[in-house]
């Protein structure tokens, strides 16, 4: 492994133990067991480096997703396999609880910048086309505005199911509360 997988694997290690404000280049650099120097001929600068870090770490957990969403799609009824997805998701942010809490803390710096972070945007934006995909089947690049709007959906459902399993998991909502609500959403909504 080079020194720039080095420095992946330990900035990675040091954001899921010490968050992202609390990572030093110093800390990462003792993590990766490389010099201080090696983060700016690979990334220039730690943040790059840790951006990068997440990017990866995110992308892996959609891989993970993935595969255990898998089995949900030969569930015949909807309303059933909405709530064994949503079981699969809640039950991989339980166990990738660092990683949340550390894009969540990112989250929050990125409302303090004054301009929006145009690479953060574009993270959303394939965020969205891959929550379309997932859960629906939707290709972005034959149905834009569908996916769109459904990934869009499934991006704030998901923020705030996070949100709610990382500040109080007891009370957080479950799949089965979450396919409840929806039906009772989807009724009210026909009705009227």
């Amino acid at each position: 492994m080079g020194n720039r997988e080095k420095l992946l694997d330990g900035a990675l290690r040091c954001l899921l133990e010490k968050g992202y404000a609390a990572t030093t280049a110093r800390d990462i650099a003792r993590a990766a067991g490389v010099s201080l120097a090696a983060i700016n001929y690979h990334f220039r600068t730690t943040e790059a480096l840790l951006n990068e870090a997440l990017q990866r770490a995110l992308e892996q957990w959609g891989d993970e997703m993935e595969r255990a969403l898998s089995g949900a799609a030969d569930v015949a009824d909807p309303a059933a396999r909405f709530e064994a997805v949503w079981t699969s998701v809640i039950a991989s942010v339980t166990a990738n609880r660092s990683l949340w809490t550390t894009q969540f803390e990112i989250v929050t710096q990125l409302g303090r910048q004054p301009e929006p972070s145009p690479e953060w945007g574009s993270a959303q934006e394939q965020a969205k086309a891959g929550l379309a995909a997932l859960f629906h089947g939707v290709d972005a690049s034959t149905e834009p505005e569908l996916a769109r709007v459904i990934g869009g959906f499934y991006h704030a459902l998901l923020t705030g199911v996070v949100v709610q399993h990382l500040i109080v998991p007891e009370q957080a909502m479950s799949g089965r509360d979450l396919a409840h609500a929806l039906r009772a959403v989807s009724e009210r909504l026909s009705a009227g």
